[in-house]
């Protein structure tokens, strides 16, 4: 279809003829086509040569073209048929829009000479465009407590095309909830609205789906669908809700921190933060529940925070909760019982329900001395306990009732091997494994007075030298008692001895507190040479104990005594007269100087000195018998009257020194006194005879009993050498061993003085030596026993030893010497009186 058109109003003749004339202008004729969009290339729109009225011919050389205003070219000239033909496909909507009326202007341009046509092609709309949405998919939000009736305005759709292809209407699909209502603005636009027509529930139903159908006006009908996405905007309007009223579950009270024991769960049908839960303990929860357990807020996790321990809390009942974020918050609640499982983590337990009270060491068997208390605080075999005493103490546990024991004693008791005991106690449970513990009970064993006071020796020798300082200490003694206390404090005494009627307190005294012995007097070797005294040790016990010991006081021998000469006795004048024949040959006893020394040992070993004389070479002296004899025979030349001065001197240090004169008397006619008296002495040698006799059977008894004793001795020293100690031999106080001594007869007849000596002991001491001495002088058959160690006063001695007294009394010493030696001597006297 073509339609003519003139600039200004004229028609196309005039124009034509102003173009013809005015060959230099342009004409302005135009030409109006009308197409449908979406033409095929080289489609025919019109023949553009014919409506211009132009030579087929010529529009090739002329030069005749398209000049389009569009950066397209649409159109083109077939300048062999001068038809203008569709160049590529016209789409109107691109061109115009909703546009009523699509113009596509062309300008057609011609040379020799120059034209210009304006040609205009109408692109009319064709319903190849279906009503589209801007989304394929429209969501909408819409709270669930809304009003019913509210209008939410949709998405319009659009359709390019125009007129009657335009969008005509809208549809919705079918539901329960929506409906669609389309309203037409001033500008002609429709558009749909969703109306509510019933209450939303998010938790039933929280999507809706909807389909929106646009509708255009075409033939035939086309259209656009959009899926409407109604989402339920959640209200708060469900608390959250636990799956269980009651949570129970069981943990080990050893459980660690952190270890979970259970996870509470709660929902909430709403959504988003209205639906998201959070755990919390209720707001009544006690702070100890707090600080054992902890509950995680975003999972509900129940763990372990603190120390868990079965025997301060078996269980653990408390609340929780659980709330939403909306707005109000809403909240559930829920309950959980947590059971601590017992384990064997307590040890036992020992306590003493009283103080142990000492116990007396006589105490019988099962006296109680503590109360004691065991209790484990574990359950079940956990908690059941065994109690023991340990071995090796004298105690056990007795039963009482409920885990309380006696300790009592199992066996008897002794202060003075235990004073006091640390009793152990075991306590062992019955769990698995096993748990122990101990404790010491601490237990004073009291004494009683059971032990005697002990000295350090059964018996004590004390060496005092004789003439010492009186007050002077001696010696102490020690006792020990095994006891404590009062029954272990001592006290020395002396026991109440006598020694030649004078009490022992004379001589001595003890110091009650340390036992240190004291002389109270100065000692005499020749009158006591020992003293034995007791002492003893007294405790303060109730009722006291004590103990002796035997004190042996050896007093040594100091040389304070001058040798006494006992024979020839010069008590009835100061120089002894003896008588002697001018006949005497060489060797003739002339008589026997006799002395004793008070003293013991060395120092009283005597000797004979001559010290002067009438004639030197005369007479000599016995070194160690006092024996004076001639040297040579007298003749009638020696004076008549001879004097001798004889020294007798001791071994002591300082020596002791005494002398005797001894006048001699040298008589011419001295033979028939001397006859007379040999026939008198021969009577006398007959009983003599009879004396050595007996002596000599009385010696030979001595000897075999004292062989006999000799054996028994040796016997008990042998056993007794085993403790270590020797009884055979002793030291005396000089340092020399004193052995079992020997008796020895020395028998002297010749000349005019009879005697004999019985020795005893070693050869070197007198201490034990007898003599019998016969006078020449004297017409009694007189014996005289000298014991020169005796204790006896030694004026009394010496005044019973002067020859020429009538029945000269027998002085004898038995101390320190056997029974036998005393019966031996009472014969002795026998015979000879005999």
């Amino acid at each position: 279809m073509k339609h003519f058109k003139c600039i200004g109003g004229c028609t196309w003749w005039a124009l034509c003829v102003i173009s013809l004339l005015l060959l230099w202008r342009t004409a302005e004729c135009q030409i109006r086509y009308t197409i449908p969009e979406e033409l095929k290339e080289g489609s025919v729109v019109g023949n553009i040569a014919k409506d211009l009225e132009l030579d087929v011919s010529s529009i090739s050389s002329r030069k005749l073209r398209i000049a389009s205003e569009s950066s397209k070219q649409y159109f083109t000239v077939d300048l062999a048929k001068g038809e203008l033909v569709v160049n590529e496909r016209i789409d109107r909507e691109t061109l115009c829009g909703q546009t009523a009326a699509c113009l596509l202007p062309l300008q057609i341009v011609i040379e020799n000479p120059l034209q210009q046509h304006r040609v205009e092609v109408e692109i009319q709309d064709i319903n190849d465009n279906a009503p589209q949405f801007h989304k394929k998919e429209i969501e909408i939000t819409i709270p669930e407590s809304i009003a019913l009736g509210t209008r939410f305005p949709l998405e319009n759709a659009e359709d390019p095309d125009v007129g009657s292809n335009s969008l005509n209407s809208y549809t919705l699909n079918k539901n329960e909830h929506f409906r669609l209502n389309v309203k037409t603005l001033n500008d002609g636009r429709k558009v749909p609205e969703l109306i509510l027509d019933k209450t939303l529930d998010r938790e039933k139903q929280s999507v809706y789906k909807l389909t929106l159908k646009a509708l255009d006006g075409g033939n035939p009908v086309k259209s656009g669908t959009a899926l409407i996405q109604v989402h339920v905007q959640d209200t708060n309007d469900n608390a959250p809700k636990f799956d269980q009223t009651l949570y129970k579950a069981t943990v080990k009270e050893s459980a660690g921190i952190g270890q979970s024991v259970l996870t509470i769960t709660a929902t909430d049908l709403d959504e988003g933060l209205n639906g998201e839960v959070e755990y919390f303990f209720a707001e009544h929860t006690v702070d100890s529940v707090k600080a054992t357990f902890g509950v995680n807020p975003q999972t509900g996790e129940v763990t372990v925070v603190g120390k868990l321990d079965y025997e301060d809390v078996k269980m653990y009942t408390f609340d929780v909760s659980a709330k939403d974020k909306g707005q109000p918050k809403l909240e559930g609640h829920s309950s959980v019982q947590i059971d601590i499982i017992d384990e064997n983590d307590n040890e036992p337990e020992i306590k003493l329900t009283s103080l142990p009270s000492p116990v007396s060491e006589n105490a019988t068997l099962g006296t109680a001395v503590a109360l004691i208390n065991v209790k484990d605080r574990d359950s079940g075999d956990n908690g059941k306990v065994k109690l023991i005493v340990a071995p090796g103490y004298p105690f056990k546990l007795k039963p009482s009732f409920d885990n309380h024991y006696s300790l009592v004693t199992d066996s008897l008791l002794d202060r003075e091997v235990n004073s006091e005991y640390d009793v152990k106690i075991i306590a062992t449970d019955l769990g698995s494994p096993p748990l122990t513990t101990s404790k010491s009970v601490h237990v004073k064993i009291r004494d009683i007075n059971d032990n005697r006071p002990e000295f350090t020796h059964a018996s004590y020798d004390i060496y005092v030298r004789e003439n010492n300082p009186a007050g002077a200490s001696l010696f102490s003694v020690s006792a020990t008692d095994k006891d404590e206390s009062k029954n272990a404090l001592l006290t020395y005494s002396i026991a109440d001895t006598k020694f030649q009627d004078i009490p022992a307190s004379s001589y001595f005294y003890i110091n009650a507190e340390n036992g240190t012995i004291y002389s109270m007097n100065s000692f005499d070797y020749e009158k006591l040479k020992l003293f034995q005294i007791v002492v003893q040790a007294k405790d303060q016990g109730s009722p006291s104990l004590s103990s002796n010991a035997t004190v042996h006081v050896f007093i040594l021998d100091q040389n304070d005594n001058v040798p006494v000469v006992i024979y020839p006795s010069a008590s009835m004048g100061s120089v002894s007269h003896q008588r002697m024949p001018r006949s005497a040959k060489m060797g003739h006893l002339v008589t026997k100087v006799t002395a004793v020394d008070a003293d013991s040992g060395h120092n009283a070993w005597i000797s004979y000195r001559l010290a002067e004389a009438t004639d030197s070479s005369l007479f000599a002296v016995n070194l160690y018998t006092g024996e004076v004899r001639t040297k040579r025979s007298v003749s009638e030349q020696d004076d008549a009257s001879q004097r001798l001065l004889i020294e007798i001197k001791d071994n002591g240090e300082p020596v002791q020194s005494t002398t005797v004169t001894v006048d001699i008397l040298i008589e011419d006619g001295l033979h028939e006194p001397v006859s007379d008296f040999r026939q008198k002495a021969s009577e006398k040698d007959k009983k003599n005879s009879k004396i050595t006799f007996y002596l000599i059977l009385s010696l030979a008894s001595v000897s075999v009993l004292s062989l006999l004793t000799f054996f028994i001795l040796l016997i008990k020293c042998a056993r007794s050498s085993r403790g270590g100690e020797s009884c055979c031999i002793r030291r005396d106080s000089d340092g020399y061993k004193n052995p079992n001594r020997n008796l020895q007869i020395q028998l002297n007849t010749d000349g005019p003085i009879k005697y004999v000596e019985v020795l005893g002991g070693d050869m070197m001491s007198q201490s034990q030596s007898f003599g019998s001495y016969l006078s020449p002088m004297s017409e009694f058959s007189d014996l005289t026993m000298v014991k020169p160690s005796s204790t006896l006063d030694f004026k009394d001695t010496l005044r019973g030893l002067d020859a020429s007294l009538p029945d000269s009394a027998w002085t004898f010493e038995c101390q320190q010497v056997s029974t036998l030696c005393c019966d031996f001597f009472h014969e002795v006297k026998l015979l000879h009186h005999g």
